[in-house]
């Protein structure tokens, strides 16, 4: 799947953050130690700004920034021919960042997102404005025939069903996820006891008070 086929399949912005919080909310639930989820939300990132974010602990990862002006997303696959690693000194793929728009054009640059000299981390770009109509990404040339990143990388959220979801939990976390409760999430239904414990029966919903005011959860009002 080309970066043109996944963004052609997004929906829009509030339907991707949506779908971003619920899949952070539920890495939460499954994995209380952070630093080993793939899948989280900062609703604080900044004043003005959001960002979904994955990581797989084998250096791949991608974010998505929510802002006043639309969403900015980068991903980065590795072993992706795109890799800026392929020559040197680093840099990225021709023309990966050429249409990015003045709007998000700070975010190319954003440390987080960057090696420390500046060369962005990134084999696929895509965004869309607030008063675009769909997704969009530069136009390219000469694209590698057997690069995957953008299919791999955003699978679960491209895919947008709690089934994607609750297949790629228990493959990583190697345990049984209730579909049930993952419909539950996935709906942004506010947060009960009897959702966590039949997600996680070792955590309760005090325990994530933090978590969920992070990612901009809702919790039942009496619990």
């Amino acid at each position: 799947m080309s970066t043109e086929e996944l963004i052609r399949g997004l929906p829009g912005i509030p339907a991707v953050r949506d779908r971003s919080r619920a899949m952070a909310t539920l890495d939460a639930i499954l994995c209380p130690d952070w630093e080993f989820r793939f899948f989280s939300f900062d609703s604080r990132w900044s004043p003005t700004e959001e960002i979904a974010s994955m990581r797989d602990g084998c250096g791949n990862d991608y974010s998505i920034v929510f802002s006043p002006a639309g969403a900015y997303a980068r991903g980065f696959d590795h072993e992706s021919p795109m890799s800026p690693y392929r020559v040197t000194p680093l840099a990225p793929w021709p023309g990966l960042f050429d249409a990015v728009p003045e709007a998000f054009r700070a975010h190319v640059t954003e440390p987080a997102f960057c090696e420390p000299d500046g060369t962005p981390l990134a084999t696929v770009c895509f965004w869309r404005e607030h008063a675009d109509t769909e997704w969009k990404s530069s136009p390219m040339e000469a694209l590698p025939d057997d690069d995957e990143s953008a299919e791999w990388l955003f699978d679960v959220l491209a895919d947008g069903r709690p089934e994607a979801y609750q297949r790629y939990a228990e493959e990583n976390y190697e345990v049984t996820v209730d579909i049930e409760a993952v419909h539950h999430v996935y709906a942004l239904q506010p947060l009960t006891q009897r959702i966590v414990a039949s997600l996680n029966p070792d955590i309760t919903l005090s325990d994530l008070k933090e978590d969920t005011a992070r990612i901009g959860y809702p919790h039942e009002a009496n619990p």
